[in-house]
C-alpha cells in the first residue's frame, strides 16, 4: 500500500532528489514558497529546507531503490523502519500553501476589533480579553488583556483565541464600575 514518507536530503539537493524520483516513476512532493532571493532561478525555495515527501509502496518498490538516490541522505523513520506520514498532513500542507499563494494569509477565525475573546492556549490560557487588531505577521493578532489591574497589549497566535458567546459576555463576566473616579459612587440600582 502506498504511503507518504519524509526524505532528508543533502544541502540544496531537494530538487535533484525530486527529479531523480520522478525519473524512476515515484511520486514526490516538494512544498515551495515564493522567494525574493535573486539567487533562486525558479523564484521559489523549499518550505522545509533539506526535506521533501515521497508517495510510494516501499514493499513493492524496495527501500534500497530509494536509499541510493543521488542527493538523498536518508528516509526518515525509527530504527531501520521508514515511518509513513498521514495523508491528512500532506493535504494540510497543500491547503495552507494554496492559501498563501492566493494571498489569503489571514488566520481563522477572523475577529472584529472590540470583540470579546477567550485565550485557549499559551501562558494566558483561560483568560478573557478584547480583540484589538491583526499584526503584520499573518498568524498573530493583538489583544487587550487586563492583568493585575493593568490593560496591556499582547501579541498572541490567532489560533489560541476563540470568541466569547454573547450570553457569556452579558452574564456579568465583566465587573461593573463602582466609582466614577475620585470616590464618586455610581448608582447601579436603576
Amino acid at each position: 500500500m502506498k504511503h507518504w514518507y519524509v526524505l532528508y536530503t543533502k544541502p540544496k539537493a531537494e530538487h535533484l532528489v525530486a527529479l531523480n524520483l520522478r525519473q524512476r516513476g515515484i511520486e514526490s512532493y516538494l512544498p515551495e514558497v515564493r522567494s525574493n532571493d535573486t539567487g533562486q532561478p525558479s523564484g521559489s525555495k523549499p518550505l522545509f529546507p533539506r526535506y521533501l515527501f515521497m508517495y510510494a509502496d516501499l514493499e513493492e518498490t524496495g527501500i534500497s531503490k530509494i536509499q541510493w538516490t543521488p542527493g538523498l541522505k536518508c528516509v526518515i523513520g525509527f530504527g531501520d523502519m521508514a515511518t509513513p506520514v498521514p495523508d491528512e498532513a500532506i493535504a494540510l500542507i497543500r491547503r495552507r500553501l494554496n492559501r498563501v499563494e492566493s494571498g489569503d494569509n489571514r488566520a481563522e477565525p477572523i475577529f472584529q476589533p472590540g470583540e470579546r475573546v477567550q485565550i485557549t492556549g499559551g501562558p494566558f490560557s483561560g483568560l478573557e480579553a478584547i480583540f484589538d487588531r491583526p499584526t503584520t505577521s499573518a498568524e498573530r493578532v493583538q489583544i487587550l488583556l487586563t492583568f493585575l489591574g493593568q490593560v496591556s497589549r499582547v501579541n498572541i497566535k490567532a489560533t489560541d483565541l476563540k470568541k466569547v458567546s454573547s450570553e457569556a459576555a452579558a452574564s456579568g463576566t465583566t465587573r461593573r464600575r463602582r466609582t466614577r473616579g475620585r470616590g464618586r459612587f455610581i448608582n447601579n440600582s436603576a
